[in-house]
């Protein structure tokens, strides 16, 4: 009774964002609990032997002490390796410690998006939203996040959700800025300090959602400085001194950045990899880029957004009760006809490519919604809020440039959840509006995003859900399922190397889907270990020279080894085949 009555005092005081209640306590453990519970439970069914081996076998090369870009070509920012490579370090080659770090990681994100939002939506002085509606929306809304969080789709610690989960601490730490109104505390100069530094971190975790990120956050404060003394400014938001500090972080942090890699592997090379190459191998076409915002689901959204808009700015104090409900209930289901539209469709769809394509296109409305109310608002003031929904529109469109709204959007449903909330809070209606807003987007996502996440569309490019489940008996492997025959054919593979292949041999497999250096703790010698367009920079001839074994039978449905019919008829003139195994092909060299 104690804790009951605790909890019901909680819910009736007055909502501060700042400091934690028992409310708040109780919702976090839940949170995290429900996140990382999913995490740990798609780690527990199904394992991606493409993607994990990529994230494996380079970490393991950067615990060995190998230097990317200066001794192999690497794609890629190095913090999201640096990390796993951290916990080999710490803990040893076994993947269980890695899908750890993927369950706390995306729980604590789920947690941050979580605070963002309640901060986002607790409402100014003289709002007519309650602070508890503010807390029950902010809450609602992010409950989609323990189906659709950061490592719940893809659940290995991909690069794709670090990237997500920095952005989100950076948004955090910017948020909490000391306000104007608050103080001068010796603390403070030392906390825009570490946002500055923070808004740099993106950058070195993927750049394409880092580089769009930090190039706004840096322009956003820029205008912030020099554009803010011609606005009327509040009180609530940092004072000027505090923005001159965590721009100046953040360009010494990019400085000492560049530094670094000046001295260490070079500055041009390390550009050459991640931005040339890459850009090279994964950025689409502008046509593709922006066909995601020209879906003729747009004709007919944007306008029902559009008239909602319009009904809650024609309620007026004056008119009758039955008349503004009338007119509150009419703006609330035309601002939520996108969300409507997915959830009755879920139910009429039978197709799951369908019901994932009706959820994905939520994402075009709410982002030009986003930005088209950034720009109005924009004319009229400038504010930490408004560049905070900007510097969100930038990541998520950053982060669409590798693979649109089906394959990029599968880390990135915190930061749609937060912009949710800034188009909410931009709303500043009553309660009735926002918490019934919140209730429906909440339980579309959660219904539609947990079927998403059940039925593994996005990871139909591998044969994850075929065959049998099966465990290694290699304690590296301790913690991982893969259903089908992958998982003891590669278990006989490296018995057999063990036994046959000398230490020192240089071994490379092509198409590299295993684990194979992280588990057998050889020394890669070969520039590539996966053979994949957006990583493997060398021509046929140039992978001839140390091949050694490739597989027959792939997890990954696509082949996607560059010119594989031309590197397999230039190794048959050097390479004779050796022994076969029951899903290798082993060759050797004929001298």
């Amino acid at each position: 009774m104690t804790l009951y009555w605790r909890i019901l005092a909680s819910m009736q005081a007055p909502l501060n964002p700042t400091r934690w209640q028992l409310r708040d306590t109780l919702a976090a453990i839940a949170l995290f609990a429900a996140t990382a519970a999913v995490t740990l439970w798609q780690n527990a069914h199904i394992g991606l032997l493409w993607d994990l081996s990529y994230l494996l076998d380079n970490s393991y090369r950067f615990a060995l002490g190998q230097v990317p870009y200066r001794d192999f070509p690497f794609a890629h920012p190095p913090i999201p390796f640096l990390i796993q490579a951290a916990i080999i370090k710490l803990f040893g080659r076994v993947v269980f410690y890695q899908i750890l770090y993927a369950a706390f990681a995306g729980a604590l994100g789920t947690v941050l998006t979580w605070r963002i939002m309640l901060r986002t939506l607790t409402p100014q002085q003289g709002s007519n939203i309650p602070r508890t509606s503010a807390w029950l929306s902010a809450f609602l809304l992010t409950l989609p996040l323990t189906a659709l969080g950061l490592y719940c789709i893809l659940p290995i610690p991909y690069y794709d959700g670090d990237s997500t989960l920095s952005v989100l601490l950076a948004i955090y730490l910017l948020q909490r800025l000391p306000a104007q109104q608050t103080a001068a505390s010796p603390r403070h100069t030392p906390f825009a300090l570490a946002t500055g530094f923070a808004l740099v971190v993106p950058l070195f975790v993927k750049q394409n959602i880092g580089v769009p990120f930090l190039v706004a956050a840096i322009t956003g404060l820029i205008a912030l400085l020099i554009l803010g003394r011609f606005t009327r400014n509040s009180s609530a938001d940092p004072s000027p001194r505090t923005f001159a500090l965590v721009l100046l972080s953040a360009l010494a942090t990019l400085a000492a950045a560049a530094l670094l890699l000046h001295l260490t592997v070079g500055l041009r090379v390390y550009v050459h990899w991640t931005v040339t190459f890459a850009a090279q191998r994964r950025l689409p076409p502008l046509a593709n880029m922006l066909g995601i915002y020209l879906d003729p689901i747009m004709l007919w959204t944007l306008p029902c957004i559009a008239v909602g808009l319009l009904l809650l700015k024609l309620t007026r104090p004056q008119f009758s009760q039955p008349r503004q409900i009338a007119l509150r209930a009419t703006a609330v289901i035309l601002l939520a006809a996108p969300f409507l539209r997915t959830l009755a469709l879920f139910f009429l769809h039978p197709d799951t490519e369908d019901r994932t394509s009706d959820l994905l296109s939520l994402w075009p409305p709410v982002l030009i919604l986003a930005a088209v109310l950034v720009l109005i608002r924009l004319r009229r003031t400038l504010r930490l809020p408004l560049l905070l929904a900007f510097l969100v529109l930038a990541a998520i469109n950053g982060t669409l440039l590798s693979q649109q709204l089906w394959g990029s959007t599968y880390a990135i449903w915190p930061l749609l959840l937060v912009l949710i909330a800034s188009l909410l809070a931009v709303l500043q209606s009553e309660r009735l509006v926002t918490v019934s807003l919140a209730s429906i987007i909440a339980v579309t996502l959660l219904l539609c995003g947990s079927f998403y996440l059940a039925s593994e569309e996005r990871l139909s490019y591998s044969n994850v859900l075929e065959g049998e489940p099966h465990h290694s008996v290699l304690p590296e492997l301790r913690g991982l399922t893969v259903r089908g025959p992958s998982l003891p054919a590669f278990d006989h593979l490296v018995a057999y190397t063990n036994a046959t292949i000398p230490t020192g041999d240089g071994i490379i497999l092509i198409n590299g889907e295993d684990p194979f250096y992280f588990v057998t703790g050889r020394t890669p010698q070969f520039p590539v270990l996966l053979f994949d367009p957006a990583t493997d920079p060398y021509t046929p001839a140039e992978v001839l020279a140390q091949a050694r074994s490739r597989k027959r039978n792939l997890q990954i449905l696509t082949d996607p080894t560059p010119s594989r019919a031309e590197t397999l008829d230039l190794l048959s003139h050097d390479f004779v085949l050796f022994h076969q195994l029951d899903n290798y092909d082993i060759y050797r060299h004929k001298n």
